[in-house]
């Protein structure tokens, strides 16, 4: 049973990408090795989903079909405990979930970040200029923002551009503040020159304390002693490795280290979710007396962990619930309820 659930929500899943992408490939004239590199790229992911969600379809639909041939009453007749059907089905989907760990950590990752590679390829497009946003620095006595800092040489002419800096060593700004000893500098958008260590401002707003705010004229440069460093890569595609070391050092924004914390623990809180399920959907399955029922409770089942799944990351994302917590929360939630199930099968 659990090989039919396993089979179907594969068919599902890609069906459902095929879909989504196989007008854009077909429009943007894409070859069949870029096609078969995109599907096997995001297969991974697909794969990881069905692990976990072919797991209630198994239990609740197998359980069901025992009930409705009328063995669990032969069963319990016997002198068989339910609960005593419930503790094995855990061993076997804990495997799952240890064969999804692996996947979700080394595979899936990988494989977003060539899905991406693949895509601009198709577009014809240049890679996504990676960004940083939200960049501070606070070092004694000054406090430099930037809202978004873009690695690369300036589009349009700039001081700096003509310096004997490289593009490895620029980046431009937008939504720049600096404050140095009572002074405040804004501006629309700047030049960080790494090589120079400074930032150039464009025709900057000067606001000194008991003066009017005035707009300079031309551009100014502030020394600026902080190193350039590229933003890091996505945390969906970085592996668990790679998210253990970036955790364990400054470079990560209050932002990009929640969003690294989350997508840790959600890759060891995800795997267990076959544990949980296979808990909840027994406890379930031997309450349920038919299978249009178990059916239903199947679809109820997916729904509710969608609804969790998606919206945590949210919440952990905008710093509303602990990134850790919120990664175990769809799991935790399977748990207890199936513990409050087993209590009530166990009566």
């Amino acid at each position: 049973m659990y090989g039919a659930g396993l089979a179907l929500l594969l068919a599902l899943q890609v069906a459902d990408t095929l879909s989504s992408t196989l007008g854009k490939a077909l429009a943007y004239r894409a070859t069949p090795t870029e096609g078969v590199t995109a599907f096997f790229a995001i297969l991974p992911t697909i794969v990881n989903r069905s692990l976990v969600l072919a797991v209630p379809f198994a239990i609740l639909l197998g359980l069901s079909r025992l009930q409705r041939d009328s063995e669990l009453k032969a069963a319990f007749a016997a002198g068989i405990r339910p609960l005593s059907l419930v503790w094995p089905l855990l061993l076997p989907f804990a495997l799952v979930g240890a064969v999804a760990f692996w996947n979700a950590g080394t595979v899936v990752p990988a494989g977003l970040d060539r899905w991406d590679r693949t895509w601009f390829g198709i577009f014809n497009m240049p890679e996504k200029i990676p960004t940083r946003d939200n960049y501070t620095y606070a070092p004694p006595g000054a406090l430099y923002y930037a809202g978004r800092v873009t690695p690369g040489t300036p589009p349009t002419p700039s001081p700096v551009a003509d310096s004997a800096g490289t593009s490895a060593n620029l980046a431009q700004l937008a939504g720049v503040m600096v404050q140095r000893g009572g002074v405040v500098y804004t501006a629309n958008s700047g030049v960080w020159d790494a090589a120079q260590r400074t930032w150039t401002l464009d025709s900057p707003w000067v606001t000194a304390p008991g003066q009017r705010p005035r707009q300079q004229a031309g551009p100014l440069t502030l020394p600026q002693t902080d190193a350039l460093r590229p933003p890091p890569a996505e945390a969906k595609k970085v592996s668990n490795a790679q998210l253990r070391s970036a955790l364990s050092g400054p470079g990560l924004s209050a932002q990009e280290r929640r969003e690294y914390t989350y997508q840790l623990a959600s890759r060891y809180a995800d795997p267990f979710t076959p544990i949980a399920f296979a808990l909840a959907a027994a406890a379930l399955g031997l309450l349920i007396r038919n299978q249009a029922a178990a059916l239903a409770v199947v679809i109820v089942f997916i729904a509710g962990f969608y609804v969790l799944w998606i919206t945590m990351p949210q919440l952990a994302r905008a710093g509303a619930v602990d990134p850790t917590l919120a990664a175990w929360v769809p799991s935790l939630v399977f748990v207890l309820l199936g513990l409050g199930l087993a209590w009530r099968v166990n009566r």
